[in-house]
């Protein structure tokens, strides 16, 4: 089945970034919108949320047979997809010294391997399409500034940083780009706790310029522009959105 419209998969759809991504790009670009998300009751509302004939896939990104077989059901019930956003993500905090190597692996399996596995089966299929598609990776301001705590999400988004740009590079000839977002702190319920923590929030706030959190719709909407034509000549760039952070030198 072929679709008129750009079709666009949100991974780690069901909420927060992910919603926001998928907002946005039903939106600005006029896409049939699919999101995935291990969530299976999440992604579903969230689906019906958008309206739109917006499908909802249950797909858990640390298994790549799954992601596979997502790619294999969009293509025959679908279309190709020609707009990626590989947003889900984990980060299983806690101290350093007692991170076990399982711990550390399912961060990475999902945040690292799982986008690897995404992008690659996605530009396959572009590629065999002949569609000069969009890819958009979540990466974060952690690629660059580390936090003690969440070690294993500092090392997944640091190898995400440059999956982004080994990748835009081997897909530059067939006219594919791939950039990746760095957010922030954003408002979304993997802050939750801090905004229940007066004193973790003046820290968030002591390091952050605009002195405020930011909303998943700025993500949304950085997203959507780096998959539009608005962004046709950019490939291989992170884009932080972060409130002036990085620009602070701040790390914890």
């Amino acid at each position: 089945m072929t679709n008129e419209r750009p079709i666009a998969l949100i991974t780690g759809g069901a909420q927060g970034i992910g919603l926001a991504c998928a907002t946005a790009i039903a939106n600005d670009l006029d896409a049939h919108i699919i999101l995935a998300d291990i969530n299976t009751a999440g992604v579903i509302a969230a689906a019906k949320t958008l309206g739109n004939d917006t499908i909802a896939i249950t797909c858990d990104m640390a298994d790549p047979d799954a992601i596979n077989h997502m790619f294999d059901q969009i293509e025959s019930e679908t279309g190709t997809v020609s707009m990626l956003v590989n947003n889900a993500g984990i980060a299983a905090p806690g101290d350093f010294l007692a991170l076990s190597v399982e711990q550390f692996r399912q961060v990475i399996d999902v945040n690292l391997t799982g986008t690897f596995v995404a992008l690659q089966r996605a530009a396959k299929a572009m590629v065999g399409a002949k569609i000069e598609g969009s890819i958009v990776n979540m990466s974060s301001i952690n690629a660059l500034v580390a936090i003690p705590n969440i070690a294993a999400y500092c090392a997944s988004k640091g190898g995400v940083m440059q999956l982004t740009k080994a990748s835009s590079l081997a897909l530059a000839p067939h006219n594919i780009r791939v950039n990746a977002v760095g957010p922030g702190s954003i408002n979304t319920a993997m802050m939750a706790g801090v905004n229940a923590n007066p004193a973790a929030m003046d820290m968030v706030m002591s390091r952050t310029p605009q002195k405020r959190v930011g909303e998943p719709r700025e993500i949304g909407d950085v997203v959507s522009f780096l998959l539009s034509d608005k962004a046709s000549y950019i490939t291989g760039e992170t884009i932080y959105v972060d409130g002036g952070r990085l620009g602070m030198n701040y790390t914890c």
